[in-house]
């Protein structure tokens, strides 16, 4: 397969961003790319293309790689909008519980679930995700809080047959109604059994939840068996990210109230700050500082945080936010929703396009890519290419 005539072919060649970086996206003008099997075998202008093979002409469109969305909630059953109605009529999230709704909603409801209703919940997602560019995802069970239903979760993320990667990894979301000394029910008996089945490991680490030591046991814990930490931090308290950064996590992420130090910390570290901003947006919090995060040199990644909190499969909706709110460019949100999240899920093989990379690419019906962000509340995707296969054509999945 030869895709020509890109009126932009953004390749963001050369690993991770930070910084000024961020704004360099490598791009071709009138770029073409070559695929044969699953990879990408040469990269250029089109006139250059040394390559044959069946021509799809992108008829000026722009031409960039998947987005990698690196957190999200997949597994789960019971939508809660009933909960989203209570939110807009100013009921507090504690008001909200009382009348059962919140977290102990989607886990009674998830626990009930057969793993038939929950992949096939799954595959509408991922068929949504697949329409709006995503080609690969990070993957979370943590909406069973039992043995039986963390594994569940887990089996049915690999389970799935679907165009869209997914790399697993175990929550540790919550604590379970009336149970005691639950962080040593997780290191004795839940990680022995969530590892197999999962390449990361992820605590919600906030007051009220998981604490600063119990987070530390379940990371050490979960080393052992081979899991590479990332965690939940700073989304209503501070100091998680310090935190993070000691325990040499992958990634930490919401981080909406990260204090100076913690940003400097993230800076001088290998730890990806993953930013949310759907999240602060449905709840009407105050958003991360990621413009001092990114002046700071902080590598930045951006995802949806799909969840029933959360229920948007938009990358595209995240890149809005992300330059309104977030005050970051269309560059930046384009690096941070590419290489830099393949990057946090220790994916190199995709996220950029590069000769030897994997064929996972999308057009885009927009002029230049500066449309992206700027032209909200629709789906910009023309077509998706996923392991050089197409998977959506004219925006429909095929």
């Amino acid at each position: 397969m030869i895709i020509t005539n890109a009126s932009q072919l953004l390749t963001l060649k050369g690993g991770l961003r930070t910084g000024e970086r961020m704004r360099d996206l490598h791009i071709i003008e009138d770029g073409a790319v070559a695929v044969e099997g699953e990879k990408i075998v040469e990269v250029g202008k089109s006139a250059d293309i040394t390559h044959s093979g069946d021509v799809m002409d992108a008829e000026g469109k722009v031409v960039i790689p998947g987005f990698v969305d690196c957190h999200t909630h997949l597994i789960f059953d019971g939508t809660r909008e009933e909960e989203f109605q209570m939110k807009i009529e100013g009921k507090s999230y504690m008001e909200i519980m009382e009348k059962g709704g919140g977290i102990y909603y989607t886990v009674e409801k998830t626990r009930r679930a057969s793993k038939g209703k929950l992949k096939e919940n799954a595959v509408k997602t991922l068929d949504r995700m697949l329409q709006f560019g995503t080609t690969t995802i990070e993957a979370k069970s943590g909406y069973g809080l039992d043995l039986e239903t963390e594994v569940k979760s887990l089996e049915c993320i690999a389970e799935i047959e679907h165009p869209v990667e997914r790399v697993p990894t175990y929550l540790v979301h919550a604590v379970p109604k009336g149970v005691t000394d639950y962080t040593r029910h997780v290191v004795e008996n839940m990680l022995p059994k969530a590892a197999p089945l999962a390449e990361f490991v992820d605590v919600f680490c906030e007051k009220g939840v998981f604490s600063f030591e119990e987070t530390k046991k379940i990371v050490e814990e979960a080393r052992t068996y081979g899991l590479k930490p990332r965690l939940h931090v700073d989304e209503f308290s501070s100091g998680g990210a310090e935190l993070a950064v000691e325990l040499e996590c992958v990634s930490a992420d919401h981080l909406e109230n990260t204090t100076e130090n913690g940003i400097k910390e993230l800076a001088e570290s290998q730890t990806v700050a993953g930013l949310l901003p759907g999240t602060p947006f449905v709840l009407n919090t105050e958003y991360p500082q990621a413009r001092k995060m990114i002046e700071a040199g902080a590598p930045i990644a951006l995802a949806t945080d799909y969840n029933p909190n959360c229920l948007t499969e938009s990358m595209q909706f995240i890149i809005s936010l992300a330059c309104i709110k977030l005050r970051m460019t269309q560059a930046e949100a384009l690096s941070a929703s590419t290489v830099n999240a393949a990057h946090s899920l220790g994916r190199p093989d995709i996220g950029s396009i590069e000769v030897g990379k994997q064929a996972d690419i999308i057009i885009l019906d927009i002029p230049n890519y500066k449309h992206l962000g700027y032209h909200f509340g629709v789906n910009l995707v023309d077509t998706v290419i996923k392991k050089g296969k197409v998977v959506v054509e004219s925006g429909i999945r095929t």
